[in-house]
């Protein structure tokens, strides 16, 4: 079966669905002392399951750019005018961001500027002009003339770190050109937990970019007149390539640090988004068989829902969340509690460890949220920016 350039992936919605699931799952743990390694980002070099997540959302942005702005500009419509549509949605997504970090302070002077919707908005802005007036082989030296330009800023310009020590290519929190850039730009509006460096800081944000980009490019096949069966094994090997070439960088010259995002990092997730990507593909948009086909649209249905609704629920959840921790209750002795505290206080009474305590109050989390996602869906509410 080939199939249709013009219909809905069916596909990127569970994936992005799957995405946004286990972002959920990670984020909301009952105590983020107690959880389990694959549950958290790797302290510094290195990765984990969670540290899939924002690359997944950045790469599936770019499948999806290509399959509205680039598909439209393909086909004759105003360049100018998509690309207005773009930033507009992009300032959009900066601001839902920005406000979740206001929320519930408020305080302008010490915001943290940077986040995951606004680097989302960043790299979509810069990626629109890329998609709309470029064709894929200069999309690829883009890619390569981005992650080149990242290397040399990280490695090969020296900088002062806070405690003055001048230094080229130390890639260690806080001593790294992306951190003295944020310090020299966005200084008190940096991550709360660090203050000298933030995770979604302003270099960084060019090898994201290039994690869109490939996403992009993995559209423009998607939309080519090749059979669904080799799309997808095509897939498959391009993802096993970006892993073989991402740990290749990382035991040479530039760790696997989400942290930095790293050119290393940037492809070695790519590659782990092209395999799952491709198998959610392979299952539910390209398979010969009708009956397997319609077997895992109901088997994957749940991260359909939530891939329909899927900034609605980012922002939900993160608003949820943090007015568990800011509402509070008097208790007799004087002290408070958080609404959290008071909702986790039965599952830690459980006769279970406190790392599947944390886990199950993350799970009821998890499934507060999808309700939320299917209500909107059997009501055909679909939030759109």
């Amino acid at each position: 079966m080939s199939q249709s350039t013009t219909s809905r992936l069916i596909s990127l919605d569970a994936f992005r669905g799957f995405t946004i699931a286990s972002m959920v799952l990670v984020n909301n743990p009952g105590d983020w002392g107690n959880i389990y390694s694959q549950l958290g980002h790797a302290e510094w070099n290195g990765w984990t399951f969670t540290d899939w997540i924002f690359p997944f959302f950045l790469f599936i942005c770019g499948v999806s750019m290509t399959f509205s702005l680039g598909r439209r500009a393909e086909a004759g419509d105003d360049k100018g005018a998509l690309l207005r549509q773009l930033f507009k949605r992009a300032a959009i997504i900066f601001l839902i961001g920005l406000t979740l970090n206001l929320i519930p302070n408020f305080n302008f002077e010490t915001v943290r500027i940077p986040g995951v919707l606004q680097r989302i908005a960043l790299c979509t802005m810069l990626a629109a002009p890329i998609v709309v007036y470029f064709n894929w082989n200069r999309q690829c030296v883009w890619i390569v003339g981005l992650l080149g330009i990242y290397t040399v800023l990280m490695l090969f310009i020296p900088i002062a770190d806070v405690q003055g020590r001048i230094a080229a290519g130390v890639l260690e929190p806080g001593r790294d050109f992306g951190a003295f850039m944020d310090r020299l730009l966005l200084d008190g509006h940096l991550w709360a937990k660090s203050k000298t460096w933030d995770p979604e800081g302003l270099i960084s944000t060019l090898p994201a970019l290039c994690t869109q980009l490939f996403g992009v490019l993995a559209g423009r096949w998607l939309l080519s007149k090749t059979s669904a069966a080799e799309k997808t094994v095509w897939m498959m090997i391009a993802g096993l390539l970006c892993l073989w070439l991402g740990a290749m960088i990382d035991a040479t010259f530039m760790p696997i640090n989400k942290s930095l995002w790293t050119v290393s990092f940037s492809i070695f997730m790519t590659g782990w988004a092209l395999l799952i990507f491709s198998c959610f593909y392979w299952l539910m948009d390209a398979n010969e068989s009708k009956m397997l086909r319609e077997k895992t649209h109901s088997i994957f249905l749940p991260f359909t829902i939530y891939g329909m609704n899927a900034l609605f629920i980012f922002a939900f959840s993160g608003l949820i969340a943090k007015m568990l921790a800011f509402i509070k209750f008097s208790e007799v002795n004087g002290s408070t509690i958080t609404l959290k505290g008071v909702l986790y206080a039965p599952l830690q009474s459980l006769p279970i460890a406190p790392v599947n305590a944390s886990l199950l109050f993350a799970i009821f989390f998890n499934l507060s949220m999808f309700f939320v996602a299917w209500f909107m869906w059997k009501k055909k509410w679909f939030v759109k920016v």
